[in-house]
């Protein structure tokens, strides 16, 4: 019976790595297979230094905002939060989600929680609530992209409409389980582990465990003060991540082209960003695919100047959150080692107990 189970989880565990990966390869496949590469390179070539810059500081500026947020949730546990700190996890965790989806969130909060010397249950927890406030975002920036466009968008992508709406009655469920867990914390945790232990005791503990996250996530999360800063900075995350995605077209030098507006790009970002939530390593393939088919079907780019578009962006963001990871990880360990603290990597932040309780 063991060896049937450790074959079992062997299966699991080889099915969840390989899944990602050939979800890349099929998403690609459907983005290219018909495209001039040639001519696509050629566009990108031709970009524009100058806003290449401009890009990448709008780029990095979203992602510093997402360390201010952060700091702001925590500041309850710790006030005087290390900006450099959590700006570095922050980056490390969108640089492990390119080789492996999700793997990026327990890092980012494991060097968090040691770099702080929080708890990683706690800083867990804020990243699942993040997570939460993102996907709501999301929701509704999907709205905004509805009244901007000019025709029916619901009509012009056909899955939309769908993911819309369990999306929202996702949104709607987590806000209740939210909203119960504040209230009656106790009374819903116990209940719900023993109705969970009636099926596996060790799927009670692991909901027993996301539950206590949760609880710590917004458990830091203080404030009426602090939840108004977190909404506001999470609405200027979403700002900037338009005008990321405008500069784009600019790079390209598209907008003689074509009429390029911030509505367009904030409707491309919107979109796009179901790329990145279906689980394929940094989103590769499947971000493709989506910009693309928006670009092509909606706004009658060339499959050219929509591939370009799409391999700029995602290429130009990996390579940031490549060379960012390198460099933040080393800023802060030659900083800690000035402290005459312990420094961190990959392997070590993993082994370490401290702070998981």
């Amino acid at each position: 019976m063991t060896s049937d189970n450790s074959r079992y989880s062997s299966l699991r565990r080889a099915i969840g790595i390989i899944t990602p990966f050939l979800l890349t390869v099929i998403f690609l496949y459907l983005s290219f297979y018909d495209v001039n590469l040639l001519s696509t390179m050629e566009i990108i070539s031709n970009s524009s230094i100058y806003y290449i810059l401009i890009y990448l500081v709008f780029f990095i500026l979203s992602h510093i905002v997402r360390a201010v947020r952060w700091k702001t949730m925590i500041s309850s546990s710790k006030p005087n939060a290390s900006l450099i700190n959590l700006f570095a996890a922050t980056i490390i965790g969108y640089g492990v989600n390119l080789v492996v989806p999700r793997l990026g969130e327990l890092y980012r909060s494991f060097f968090g929680a040691r770099w702080e010397g929080l708890s990683r249950t706690s800083m867990l927890g804020t990243v699942i609530v993040e997570r939460v406030i993102d996907i709501i975002a999301l929701g509704l920036s999907v709205l905004v992209s509805v009244m901007l466009y000019s025709g029916d968008l619901y009509v012009e992508v056909a899955w939309l409409k769908s993911a819309v709406v369990v999306g929202f009655i996702s949104i709607g469920l987590v806000v209740l389980l939210l909203i119960l867990l504040i209230i009656y914390k106790d009374i819903f945790v116990n209940i719900t582990v023993k109705l969970f232990s009636k099926v596996s005791g060790k799927l009670a503990k692991k909901i027993e465990y996301a539950l206590s996250m949760l609880v710590e996530g917004f458990s830091s999360l203080k404030g009426y003060k602090n939840y108004l800063i977190t909404i506001s900075l999470s609405v200027l995350i979403m700002i900037l991540y338009g005008y990321t995605a405008y500069l784009g077209f600019l790079v390209l030098n598209v907008q003689g082209i074509y009429d390029i507006t911030y509505g367009m790009a904030w409707i491309v970002m919107t979109l796009s960003a179901f790329g990145i939530v279906i689980p394929t390593p940094g989103g590769t393939g499947s971000y493709h695919f989506i910009v693309i088919s928006i670009l092509v079907s909606l706004y009658g780019f060339t499959q050219e100047i929509a591939s370009a578009y799409a391999l700029f962006t995602h290429t130009s963001a990996s390579l940031v959150f490549i060379i960012l990871t390198i460099v933040m990880i080393n800023v802060v360990n030659w900083r800690r080692k000035k402290q005459g603290l312990s420094t961190e990597n990959f392997f070590s932040v993993i082994k370490s107990n401290k702070g998981m309780e």
